[in-house]
């Protein structure tokens, strides 16, 4: 998969401009604040529903705009072509994917695959679960025809069924909320867990590469729920005091969250911030290889700010792989990464100034 050409309108500093990337590595370089990151974000946006450094609302649309607007074609295996197009406003957006017109955010994220390494990405191991939950499930949503549906019909559910815990209503309509949240949220459980069992050998071997300090990985998924409790329906129903007191459901897929225990650390939260990178790193490697075992390709890859985050070591390592692969990938930074540099890796350059990207010869 390879983005063909990107274009972005009253995006952050772009009034209007115009991308069209290479196949194989292409670096974005350029003064800090001149749009480099910017031209990853809207492409992360088309492929995720929002950047990866905040929503639409937190400073994507150019100052004094009502809205934003993305597109782009990219080529998938077997010559085909796709397009999406994005208008945006912060709260209100309309879409078109392939020419029609689109209704749904998560149907234009399983369209366009892109997986994005940027400076939070250690948050994927030290913090929330929320972006380990969107870790798994960008995985699911573009190799499980079923999870996307099934997702739909849990979070439709789980609204109905918070907002009946906090009207304090307790009868036979929230029982019947909890039958469709179990027979929902058990086979996305049961997805989750199976993804993370297939992930696992993959996630050894780039850690082997990365990180082979810390030893032998095992991958720990933690569903949403106590495993003493068989059956989502089981925990709903031994929970339900506590969730009418406090107005939303305690236990279920939207609860849940996975771990890595390292077999050369006593402790997983033991980790430097170097090692965190660095695990994040390996995850990210595991997840684009299960990808192309899926799909017989690898996502469009974005590395920002690459030599910021990686020492010189473990730049040209992760330039050097990925160059192998045949990935496409997007890198910005202030100057050329040491594998760019010593000519092991060919590379398209393009220079961002002034709201305008110039292709370097």
């Amino acid at each position: 998969m390879r983005i063909e050409r990107l274009n972005l309108a009253r995006f952050r500093s772009f009034t209007a401009v115009e991308w069209r990337p290479e196949p194989g590595i292409n670096l974005i370089t350029g003064d800090n604040g001149a749009g480099k990151t910017s031209l990853l974000e809207a492409a992360h946006l088309l492929a995720h529903g929002r950047s990866f450094r905040g929503s639409v609302r937190d400073g994507l649309i150019q100052n004094g705009q009502a809205d934003l607007e993305v597109f782009a074609q990219w080529g998938e295996r077997h010559g085909r072509s796709r397009a999406v197009g994005l208008r945006h406003a912060g709260r209100e957006w309309q879409a078109r994917l392939d020419g029609q017109p689109s209704t749904s955010l998560a149907e234009l994220c399983t369209a366009l695959a892109m997986m994005t390494f940027e400076p939070g990405s250690h948050e994927l191991i030290a913090g929330r679960s929320e972006p380990r939950r969107r870790f798994v499930d960008w995985a699911l949503f573009h190799v499980e025809p079923e999870f996307l549906p099934l997702w739909r019909r849990y979070a439709r559910a789980l609204r109905q069924r918070n907002a009946l815990l906090k009207s304090g209503e307790a009868g036979a309509l929230l029982e019947a909320w909890d039958q469709e949240l179990a027979q929902a949220g058990e086979p996305i459980a049961r997805m989750r867990a199976l993804y993370l069992q297939h992930l696992a050998p993959l996630l050894a071997r780039a850690m082997a590469t990365f990180v082979p300090e810390l030893g032998e990985p095992k991958l720990v998924h933690l569903q949403g729920w106590k495993r003493q409790e068989q059956s989502l329906l089981e925990a709903l129903e031994r929970n339900r005091a506590r969730d009418l007191a406090f107005g939303h459901s305690s236990v279920g897929p939207h609860r849940a969250d996975w771990r890595i225990d390292f077999a050369g650390l006593p402790s997983w939260n033991a980790l430097s911030r170097g090692q965190e990178k660095l695990v994040a790193l390996a995850c990210f490697f595991a997840q684009g290889q299960a990808y192309a075992d899926a799909r017989g390709e690898w996502p469009v890859v974005a590395l920002d700010d690459l030599a910021s985050e990686l020492d010189r070591d473990h730049q040209r390592r992760v330039l050097l792989d990925l160059a192998a692969l045949g990935a496409q990938v997007l890198i910005t930074g202030t100057e050329l990464p040491t594998a760019l540099v010593d000519g092991r890796v060919p590379a398209t350059r393009f220079h961002v100034e002034q709201g305008e990207v110039r292709r370097l010869v």
